[in-house]
């Protein structure tokens, strides 16, 4: 019987409320792994199975399940049966044989978890006995401290189950438990990388984009286009608004002092991805700040441009510096899409000199010359709307 058990760690320690983040993360396996092969997904002792047919190939269901947020280690087992009151060893050690066959290894270490203290023989037997088997097996030698493969067995009520190795997951927390936030993006390297966190503490991400039409060409709506769909796979499915906000940014150099421009152009933004965020009972905002990195990001201008905002935003970046962020944009995916170049609406109609200690008393006299409200109903009346599915 071929099966994966999937491990979870975070998970585990929720107590009482186990059973409502164990049910999330078991629809969100069924849901990501639809199509590949799979009879069932089922909670199991702390753990979850995922049972699968003949015809299940383990590279796509692996390159899947490595993205689930939830996911602490998963690994492709066989399972077999276990009787408490006749021990036999005999179909473990054909497991094992059966689990090495295609693997590559010079040394190795058996490394066995009773989950059931019931039966009769202490994981350090089932040890010495399946590694006594491999070793004649195959000529190679036991390694118990930096072996090229751990061969683990997981020995339970009714099964015990053996896999070569363990593939790592994401960790976090699974898709939906912590509610809908709205993620302001920009097709930059920073604002990818802050949706990134935000989905793995288990929120769904809606994004919205501010593009420069008709002053810019399409280039940084087809960079986020690319981004939503590469961060779709961490959640299955995403609602992407594409607002144009050239023609806002004029109205606002027209109107306001130059130097404030930029925190005018950020509370504008906030307040109409704020109207965009309650249709989608989104609970929060997400931001790629970083302290200091911009003019916008000032402590002073972080705080002008929050004042516009009734929702919560959250900067998941606000501590990490430009390296650390690109690193991890590296590790999902998204850096080489972020870096091509296009004709960002930050960049444009951006003065020589910005504010970077900007006043809210300063910010609501510029917001005199404006029609505020005019300006959010016009972004929000030309929004588009791209939705996104995965696989």
């Amino acid at each position: 019987m071929r099966c994966i058990i999937v491990h979870y760690h975070e998970l585990a320690l929720k107590g009482r409320n186990r059973p409502y983040f164990e049910t999330k993360l078991v629809r969100h396996i069924r849901a990501a792994l639809k199509g590949l092969g799979i009879a069932r997904v089922e909670p199991l002792q702390g753990r979850i199975r995922v049972m699968l047919k003949d015809e299940a190939q383990w590279e796509p269901i692996r390159e899947r399940l490595a993205r689930i947020f939830g996911i602490a280690n998963f690994s492709l087992n066989r399972g077999v049966p276990v009787d408490l009151h006749k021990p036999d060893l005999e179909s473990l050690k054909a497991a094992a044989g059966e689990v090495i066959r295609d693997a590559s290894f010079s040394t190795f270490r058996i490394s066995t978890r009773r989950a059931d203290k019931r039966f009769p023989l202490t994981s350090m037997d089932v040890d010495r006995a399946i590694g006594a088997h491999v070793g004649a097996l195959t000529g190679k030698k036991v390694n118990l401290n930096d072996p090229d493969l751990t061969i683990y067995i997981e020995m339970m009520a009714r099964r015990s189950y053996v896999a070569a190795g363990k593939e790592p997951g994401p960790g976090g927390m699974p898709t939906g438990v912590s509610g809908k936030v709205a993620c302001l993006l920009s097709g930059g390297i920073d604002s990818p990388v802050a949706s990134y966190r935000m989905l793995k503490r288990g929120c769904k991400a809606t994004f919205v984009h501010f593009h420069g039409r008709p002053f810019v060409t399409r280039a940084s709506e087809e960079k986020v286009r690319e981004i939503a769909e590469l961060l779709t796979r961490y959640q299955l499915y995403s609602r992407l608004y594409l607002v144009p906000f050239g023609e806002i940014q004029r109205q606002i150099v027209l109107g306001a002092p130059a130097p404030f421009r930029v925190v005018l152009y950020r509370r504008m933004m906030i307040r109409i991805a704020e109207e965009l965020a309650r249709r989608d009972k989104c609970w929060a905002l997400v931001t790629g700040d970083s302290l200091g990195q911009v003019a916008s990001q000032t402590p002073e201008n972080l705080s002008v441009v929050e004042e516009a905002a009734q929702l919560p935003i959250l900067r998941p970046l606000i501590g990490m510096d430009k390296i650390e962020i690109t690193e991890q944009a590296q590790q999902i995916g998204t850096f080489e899409t972020s870096i091509e170049p296009d004709q960002d609406c930050c960049k444009l109609f951006v003065p020589p000199h910005p504010s970077t200690k900007t006043s809210l008393d300063q910010i609501r006299k510029a917001e005199r010359g404006l029609e505020v409200d005019t300006l959010v109903k016009q972004g929000l009346e030309r929004v588009e709307l791209a939705e996104f599915a995965y696989p």
